[in-house]
C-alpha cells in the first residue's frame, strides 16, 4: 500500500500482510515493536512499520522455518538487517511475478 495514509485497520493490514487478524492479536502479545493505535471502541489500527514488521515475523516463521516465539524474537534482534534485505528481495519478486503475471493475461486477450 502506497496510498499515503498513516494508519490501516485490522481488515487492511490483514490482507496486505496475509496474517490473520487472530494471529496479528496474538503477535501483539508477544512482539513489543508490534503496538497498532486503538480507538475507544477497540478497533486496532496499524502503522506501515508494524505493517513491515508483521510481514519481518511472517517472513521468519515461513520461509525461515522458525517457529517458536523466542527464537523470532532472536532472528528479528539478531539478524534485523539480513531479514530485511531477504524480505524487501521477496517483496520484490512478489511484485514481478504479478506484472508478468498482467502480462501474460494481456497477452492472450
Amino acid at each position: 500500500m502506497t496510498d499515503g495514509k498513516l494508519y490501516y485497520s485490522l481488515r487492511e493490514t490483514e490482507t496486505e500482510t496475509g496474517v490473520p487478524a487472530s494471529t496479528l492479536r496474538y503477535w501483539e502479545k508477544q512482539f513489543d515493536g508490534l503496538n497498532p493505535r486503538k480507538d475507544g471502541h477497540g478497533n486496532r489500527y496499524y502503522t506501515k512499520e508494524n505493517q513491515e514488521l508483521i510481514k519481518r515475523i511472517k517472513y521468519i516463521r515461513d520461509e525461515l522455518k522458525i517457529t517458536r516465539i523466542e527464537a523470532i524474537r532472536k532472528e528479528l534482534k539478531d539478524n534485523a538487517k539480513r531479514s530485511d534485505e531477504r524480505q524487501a528481495a521477496l517483496d520484490i519478486l512478489l511484485r514481478v511475478k504479478e506484472e508478468l503475471c498482467e502480462i501474460r493475461k494481456m497477452i492472450k486477450q
